[in-house]
């Protein structure tokens, strides 16, 4: 059993940073694949990171990559989002999840097990 809780949602301009922490509870959280989702409203979940369980591998979904930064700290059972250059439409409920997932199928939010509770991210323009 994972328990996830996400941490560092907000308020933000266009172009600024953000950084997500989601906390996880459990001794086998070095097992799983970590990924962060979102979902705006009116929309469909979104993925978009996630890192493999021994944190060699970092995966992006298109409309975040060279911007966005999945890390993890084994020590702290804590994976980050680092949110750089920030725009508008990145508004949304940003959620931690973890699963055993094979690689591909890192992006499909049903393959993963455990969710957090989400943390609002609005980015004004």
């Amino acid at each position: 059993q994972v328990q996830l809780v996400e941490s560092g949602g907000g308020l933000v301009q266009a172009g600024g940073s953000l950084r997500l922490s989601c906390a996880a509870s459990g001794r086998t959280f070095s097992r799983y694949v970590m990924g962060w989702f979102r979902q705006a409203p009116g929309k469909e979940r979104e993925f978009v990171a996630a890192i493999s369980w021994s944190g060699g591998i970092t995966y992006y979904g298109d409309s975040v990559k060279g911007r966005f930064t999945i890390s993890r700290d084994y020590a702290k059972n804590t994976v980050y989002l680092q949110m750089n250059s920030l725009k508008p439409e990145d508004t949304a409920v940003y959620y931690c999840a973890a699963g055993r997932v094979p690689d591909h199928r890192i992006p499909d939010h049903r393959m993963y097990d455990y969710w957090g509770q989400g943390t609002q991210v609005t980015v004004s323009s």
